[in-house]
């Protein structure tokens, strides 16, 4: 949460008040004289305390399984929302995602009230990694893993940055391969894009980490908190 918005929220200021209180260096974040009225803190990372009164926050952050057929949005008229796999008690105000899954794509979402760390994550000068794995309808050679590293070019022209693509495994029987790609951006289609420039298409896809989270074995439509361990690795990414 901005550290301005919980001041105003927690202490009823004014935002004259609010300003007034950095001005006199009151405020500080884990024990240092902050000036910075728009830094992202959360005081389960951070020790927030303004004259002397320390401050809470009530942020939430859900690691979500997201599964083929539901759409990323709070609500739709023809499709399972990731909204509709959250209890009652979970929809907390200002709950969002972190970026989007397709509706045919599966795997790691992240949804948060956090509102400045999602805009940071998906901020393209974090260049947060974004790792999928991806049946393939056709046989993914060398030249493709060479291509995805010096940066593909969309049929429609824009190219990508740099990306890390590894065959895990060939099927000579269906002709399909099984890849991993990393990516560092959020094209509109992109991993699907990417292969259609090589004369690929991608048959299954499924999002298995973002940063420092891993979906490891959350069962698809299922969601938890994150763990103490995963919000400190998140840190990195508050200003």
């Amino acid at each position: 949460m901005r550290l301005d918005k919980l001041i105003e929220e927690q202490l009823q200021t004014s935002r004259k008040e609010m300003k007034r209180l950095f001005l006199r260096k009151k405020v500080s974040v884990d024990g240092k004289i902050t000036l910075n009225d728009s830094q992202n803190v959360d005081s389960e990372l951070h020790q927030i305390e303004v004259d002397g009164q320390r401050l809470l926050t009530n942020e939430v952050y859900y690691l979500l399984a997201k599964p083929k057929g539901v759409v990323t949005a709070k609500r739709d008229r023809e499709h399972q929302t990731v909204f509709d796999l959250l209890k009652s008690e979970a929809k907390v105000d200002q709950l969002v995602p972190v970026g989007r899954l397709d509706r045919d794509t599966e795997g790691l979402l992240l949804m948060t009230s956090n509102g400045q760390l999602v805009y940071d994550l998906l901020h393209p000068t974090k260049k947060v990694v974004k790792v999928y794995q991806a049946v393939i309808n056709e046989h993914v050679t060398q030249e493709d893993v060479e291509a995805f590293a010096e940066g593909i070019v969309f049929l429609d022209g824009p190219k990508c940055q740099p990306a890390q693509l590894t065959i895990l495994a060939y099927d000579e029987k269906t002709n399909e391969s099984f890849v991993e790609l990393a990516i560092s951006e959020g094209k509109f289609h992109q991993v699907k894009k990417m292969f259609l420039a090589c004369g690929k298409k991608v048959i299954a896809l499924k999002r298995v980490a973002m940063g420092p989270l891993r979906l490891e074995n959350l069962e698809m439509g299922s969601y938890r908190k994150l763990t103490a361990e995963e919000l400190q690795q998140l840190k990195a990414y508050f200003r």
